[in-house]
C-alpha cells in the first residue's frame, strides 16, 4: 500500500463522514431551509471527498476524466435542483423558523 491509497482511503472515509454528518443534520436541523442547505452542502463536498479518493486510489487519465465529468455533473444538478426545490417549498407556503431573521424572497415580492 502506497501513499496514494492511503491518501485516497483517507479521503473517501472523510467523504462517508461528510455524508453522516448531512445525515444527522437531516434528523437535527430545524426547518426545510435549514435541512436542504445542510444536505446540499454535505451531498456537494462528500461527492467530492468520495471521488477524489477514488482518483487518488485508481490513478489513470480515464479514471481521471470520468471522475471529473462525474463531479461536475453532480455538483451543477445538486446546485440547480436545490435551489428547485426550495422554490418550490417557497411558493407552497413551507414557513421558516421562527429564528430565520429576514426573508430575503418576501421582501423582494413586496419592492416589485
Amino acid at each position: 500500500m502506497n501513499a496514494l491509497d492511503v491518501a485516497g482511503i483517507v479521503c473517501m472515509v472523510a467523504g462517508a463522514l461528510v455524508f453522516l454528518v448531512g445525515a444527522v443534520g437531516l434528523l437535527r436541523l430545524q426547518d426545510f431551509y435549514a435541512r436542504l442547505s445542510g444536505v446540499g452542502i454535505a451531498g456537494g463536498l462528500g461527492t467530492a471527498l468520495v471521488l477524489l479518493g477514488l482518483l487518488l486510489h485508481y490513478p489513470t487519465v480515464e479514471n481521471a476524466v470520468k471522475i471529473g465529468l462525474a463531479l461536475l455533473i453532480q455538483l451543477a444538478t445538486a446546485a440547480v435542483g436545490g435551489n428547485a426545490i426550495a422554490r418550490a417549498g417557497y411558493l407552497t407556503g413551507v414557513k421558516p423558523t421562527e429564528n430565520t431573521a429576514f426573508d430575503d424572497l418576501a421582501a423582494t415580492e413586496r419592492d416589485a
